[in-house]
């Protein structure tokens, strides 16, 4: 059972939404533009337009993923639209007026709704009110009674030209058996034929709650409600019904000091709100049907509505938080084939996921832009550019805490490097974190800021280059494409660690960490070791160095190659973060659990899918979540099991967003 007393009330829907609003409703596949009317209903179930003819369109608010204004709306592509809109004008003004309501039943399958207003940026607040309302926690987990309530609300909208309600339209929202829709309506003295028509009078909530009742009878409802009413009486007194919520409905674990049993006055309260006879509220008596209500109001959700708000601390370091990360995020299918697409940047980041992967390889020329793939399959590329712009829009529509951008960088050509991070640096802004806090230095032993710190921020998560000055193949530093030296080692170079290096003079530790990066970035690799990378860790293991422009980009969260928890616990960096495909971190798992665990304590560690999942399943995650690996990356494109997890398996953790 959850709370008694909800302490979340239902969106509230602004006044000139309701009111509606004159726009173009555009589609490119027809080039047909038609006026219509923009509305939201009173209670904020539906958007929905109407035409001249006033034939009427529906969109559930719980269907709508996105809404977009401006620039970020949709664009006509048919040259009859662009005529209509005048939009080859110099002085034309469409993206100011432009709105784009985009829904779906999941991430892949979207539709696109696009409007015009009449006036300048009149779309930015109705796609900003809008946005509210579908994000808005009550939404995604309303009790049952709201989907009933939904059923009354569009049968009232849907009138005929009398202004009545069409009995046709109960068979259609009622479609599994006709006969029983016919005697639900005849037990509430209302038309039954096809072709009458019900006044909306006639039809208030409390018919409409009869006729669920007849129509939908709950015979388990009352056989559990006989059993805790007073023998040979037709309702439940108060104290039944509070020997009932604290028996059988309350948790007998819970602390009752921290979660005090229902007292008679709070089940009173719920007496007063749902039985539907006046001289039983005044007795305190619960009917049979006042019992079917309130199992499904608010206080009956699967979910503790308190649960839904923010109630954790954000101000621990980011590793003492659960990371909603994502794999592969711009694939729309399968890991071999398939389309990939910037708008499941947009997607992943509106569902409530922080952290985002981006494989990034060398483009083409003769425009050379970087591209984003899954290397070595017959997945389709997009340009980096376009998802980084989705990424800069969608980042914090939802959430306010930070964003991780996981780099798999295969772009060996440092001019396209520079590019790369030059679109971060502009399309981000000041959002993007380029320096460590000054609280938080990188330096051994001081740890990660929190989420609430770094509120609003977005970071790079790409391998780091950690040394200045040229570079040959024998210095840290790395070396050019091809692998010609670009100059001798500096004689002295202090890395951010405090360790300090002289020519060839380092401690067995480093020369460990670094044999193992060099092995990793090596494009020497043999065929046996290049298949092993694809099958298993995918193409992570082929990235290539990080030259200046990318590297300096990179901070809290900075990818090193795995060497052993001991090697880890002594470096003490928790800005260090390694990742693991689910295979090793299974293994790690099995071997050293409890090291494990100590490990993420300190720093942050990644899970990501096996990289023969082509098929882009998922694997169960909560493993992993019990030894506090934080990122733990999910198949998003795919929904079942694995991705569910998330939603139910962190609700009362620490969590972000």
């Amino acid at each position: 059972m959850s709370l008694l007393n909800p302490v979340l009330l239902p969106p509230e829907v602004k006044a000139y939404l309701s009111q509606g609003e004159r726009f173009i409703k555009w589609d490119d596949e027809t080039s047909i533009a038609s006026p219509v009317i923009l509305r939201v209903d009173p209670k904020g179930y539906y958007l929905y337009w109407t035409y001249q003819s006033k034939e009427m369109e529906f969109l559930d608010i719980t269907s709508i993923r996105d809404t977009r204004f401006g620039k970020f709306a949709k664009m006509p592509k048919s040259q009859k639209l662009r005529e209509v809109f005048n939009m080859d004008f110099p002085d034309n003004h469409f993206l100011m007026k432009a709105l784009t309501v985009v829904s779906g039943p999941d991430m892949v399958d979207l539709t696109f709704h696009n409007f015009v207003s009449y006036k300048e940026n009149v779309g930015k607040g109705w796609a900003e009110d809008i946005l509210a309302l579908t994000k808005h926690p009550m939404t995604a987990n309303a009790p049952r009674s709201t989907f009933l309530d939904k059923i009354l609300v569009k049968l009232k909208m849907q009138l005929n030209p009398e202004g009545k309600i069409p009995v046709k339209n109960f068979f259609q929202m009622f479609p599994a058996d006709r006969k029983r829709v016919e005697a639900a309506l005849s037990a509430c003295h209302l038309a039954k034929g096809k072709n009458d028509a019900i006044n909306p009078e006639d039809f208030p909530e409390s018919v409409y709650k009869s006729f669920l009742m007849s129509l939908c009878p709950r015979p388990e409802i009352d056989e559990i409600f006989t059993s805790y009413h007073a023998k040979a009486k037709p309702y439940m007194t108060k104290e039944h019904l509070t020997k009932f919520i604290n028996q059988k409905q309350r948790d007998s674990r819970l602390n009752s000091l921290l979660f005090p049993p229902a007292r008679p006055e709070q089940v009173q309260a719920l007496i007063d709100k749902y039985e539907p006879s006046g001289i039983n509220v005044q007795r305190g008596q619960l009917s049979p049907e006042g019992m079917v209500w309130f199992l499904c109001g608010p206080e009956n959700s699967v979910l503790a509505h308190n649960a839904l708000l923010l109630h954790h601390d954000m101000t621990q370091p980011l590793n003492h938080y659960f990371i909603n990360s994502s794999h592969n995020t711009y694939l729309t299918a399968g890991q071999f084939s398939g389309l990939s697409s910037a708008e499941m940047y947009r997607q992943v980041l509106l569902s409530g996921c922080r952290c985002v992967e981006l494989d990034c390889w060398k483009g083409k020329p003769p425009d050379e832009e970087p591209i984003i793939t899954h290397g070595f399959t017959m997945t389709t590329d997009i340009l980096f550019k376009e998802a980084i712009e989705a990424i800069a829009e969608s980042a914090f529509k939802t959430s306010p805490y930070p964003v991780i951008l996981s780099f798999e960088n295969h772009v060996d050509s440092p001019r396209q490097q520079a590019k790369m991070a030059e679109y971060c640096r502009t399309m981000f802004g000041d959002t993007l974190l380029t320096d460590p806090l000054e609280k938080f230095p990188l330096k051994p032993g001081v740890p990660l800021p929190s989420p609430e710190d770094l509120r609003g921020k977005i970071l790079i998560k790409n391998k780091k280059n950690q040394f200045s000055g040229p570079t040959s193949p024998g210095c840290p530093g790395g070396q050019k494409p091809g692998g010609e030296a670009e100059g001798d080692c500096p004689p002295s170079v202090s890395t951010e660690d405090g360790t300090v290096w002289t020519g060839e003079h380092r401690t067995e530790a480093e020369e460990a960490e670094e044999d193992e990066e060099e092995e990793e970035e090596s494009g020497t690799l043999d065929e046996e070791e290049i298949k092993k990378m694809q099958s298993d860790e995918g193409t992570a293991g082929l990235e290539v160095t990080a030259y200046e422009e990318m590297s300096s980009l990179v901070n809290y969260i900075q990818p090193t190659k795995f060497i052993s928890f001991e090697f880890s616990a002594q470096k003490n960096r928790s800005y260090v973060i390694s990742s693991f495909t689910e295979l090793k971190a299974n293994e790690l798992l099995s071997k050293a659990s409890m090291q494990f665990v100590d490990y993420n304590k300190r720093q942050m560690s990644r899970v990501y899918p096996k990289g023969t999942r082509m098929d882009s399943s998922n694997y169960m995650p909560q493993m992993f979540w019990n030894a506090g690996c934080q990122m733990v990356a999910l198949n998003f494109q795919t929904m079942g099991s694995g991705t569910m997890s998330w939603y139910v398996s962190t609700s009362g953790r620490g969590t972000f967003p």
